[in-house]
């Protein structure tokens, strides 16, 4: 017990108890911004051959604007004092694209709001005091951060649990039916795609847009994988034999891949235009099934190799050669912190940003005056919006309670606030499965801290000496590993 003492006063000397929300958003203020903004660095206005692209984005310390017009360094007691947002400012670097080419001698830096900073952030003034720099600047230096100052109060951005996105998890969802679903995650979509089996072996597969399964054999036909290639890719007998069963029952065994996605666009749009119909059926097979794998008709190969997969792995769970995966295994789930949830809301705001230039430049073109980007550009669109979401809780996803004000009764207090976990699930209903203690939560959360009442086992809390890490680069990982021919 001794040793476990000294161990501990050790690791908290060492890390700081709310690393891992100030680790999340430096992870963000670093790639994540830029992330988004090249995402959708371009504004294409309904006017003929103007566009602005964005190039960049700056993100400076926290300033504040006196009434007279000047700007001074804040630090965070200050913002608290005088009911301030403790908040950097934010500068895009643009270049006009007249009639496709980019007018460099036009480019330029524009003011675009202010991002809330957390405290003891790497943007943040204190992030680097001494105690004694601290008290001198009339900070707590036992104070541990972790928190943003929105008009003076001092909130919270609580971590939320959710299902791995991008992973593949089967389950039994009765005696009959085995379901494979993936949440499939991009920059500015998510959405879930499953494949089931019923108690016969018939394939059927949901995605966004569709209200019924549609045959998977049509789906595959439709991405390019032809009836007679499906079960040469299958070692185990009883699954090849469900492959030849649906593709058996399949009104697409004898169809073309052309043929088959015209199916698909009258299954999708009926009554309409063959064209219409053609459009339709090819969105949904780059947009919608499976988007983590891309967008682009190249990858349609690779979305009929990863249904197939889904499809094989529903059939060795119910025929008994493979484990139905835990939803409430830590090792399927992923919290969301600080920069996450940062990320998520700046993405939304940047799209309403655009909308707004967007506008502006149609209405001056309209008016008939000069287009210039600068004064199109108005920054409380984009600030707008974050304070709203950070100042109400509520989040783009429609997710409520994600910021909350910040627990003061005492500091051990404070720290179990900035060390809360929530889960999405409502607490109206009994999930007595998620509610329980799971044997992965150890040296992940705490067992026995949970709130009482209707949020027991929904709102945990991470044990002492838990450490998140903040991810890494899918991408990078993902073509090494394509290089190795691993994947």
């Amino acid at each position: 017990m001794e040793n476990g003492h000294h161990l501990l006063e050790s690791y908290l000397s060492t890390t700081s108890m709310v690393q891992q929300q100030v680790e999340s958003y430096n992870r963000f203020v670093r790639m994540g911004i830029h992330k988004v903004v090249e995402a959708n660095n371009m504004v294409e206005p309904e006017v003929s051959d103007f566009a602005i692209k964005f190039t960049g984005i700056r993100v400076e310390q926290p300033m504040i604007i006196e009434s007279d017009s000047s700007t001074r360094k804040i630090m965070p007691n200050e913002a608290i004092a005088r009911n301030l947002t403790y908040a950097s400012p934010m500068y895009l670097t643009y270049v006009p694209v007249v009639s496709g080419i980019e007018k460099r001698d036009a480019a330029g830096e524009a003011f675009v709001g202010e991002l809330p900073v957390m405290v003891k952030s790497d943007l943040c003034y204190t992030h680097n005091m001494s105690p004694e720099q601290l008290a001198t600047e009339g900070e707590d230096p036992d104070d541990p951060g972790g928190y943003f100052i929105i008009k003076g109060t001092e909130r919270v951005l609580v971590g939320t649990e959710d299902l791995a996105p991008n992973r593949i998890i089967t389950t039994k969802e009765s005696s009959h039916e085995v379901v494979s679903k993936v949440f499939s995650t991009t920059m500015n979509f998510r959405a879930r795609c499953s494949v089931s089996r019923d108690e016969y072996g018939i394939y059927k597969v949901l995605f966004p847009t569709v209200t019924k399964g549609m045959d998977l054999i049509l789906i595959l036909d439709a991405l390019g994988l032809k009836p007679k290639e499906i079960a040469e890719n299958i070692e185990k007998s009883e699954v090849a034999n469900d492959m030849l069963l649906n593709i058996d029952l399949s009104s697409a065994k004898e169809m073309g891949t052309a043929d088959a996605i015209m199916e698909l666009g009258r299954l999708a749009a009926p009554n309409q235009t063959k064209e219409y119909q053609k459009r339709r059926a090819e969105i949904q097979l780059d947009t919608y099934i499976l988007p983590h794998l891309g967008s682009e008709p190249s990858a349609r190969a690779e979305k009929a190799a990863y249904l197939l997969r889904m499809a094989e792995r529903c059939s060795l769970v119910a025929f008994g050669y493979a484990r139905a995966n835990d939803k409430d295994h830590y090792a399927n789930k992923r919290i969301k912190l600080a920069g996450d949830l940062m990320e998520e809301l700046f993405n939304n705001a940047f799209k309403f940003f655009i909308k707004d230039i967007k506008y502006h430049v149609e209405r001056t073109t309209a008016r008939g005056r000069k287009l210039s980007v600068r004064t199109n550009i108005n920054p409380d669109a984009l600030t707008g919006k974050i304070l709203y979401s950070m100042g109400t809780g509520s989040w783009p996803a429609g997710q409520t309670g994600i910021s909350q004000v910040l627990d003061r009764v005492n500091l051990t207090g404070t720290l179990a606030h900035l060390r809360r976990v929530k889960s999405p699930l409502s607490k109206k209903h009994p999930h007595y499965k998620a509610r329980d203690v799971h044997g992965t939560y150890l040296g992940k959360l705490c067992p026995s801290e949970t709130a009482e009442g209707t949020d027991v086992g929904l709102t945990k809390y991470l044990a002492i000496t838990s450490k998140i890490t903040v991810g890494a680069d899918h991408k990078a990982l993902e073509e090494k590993l394509k290089e190795l021919k691993l994947i």
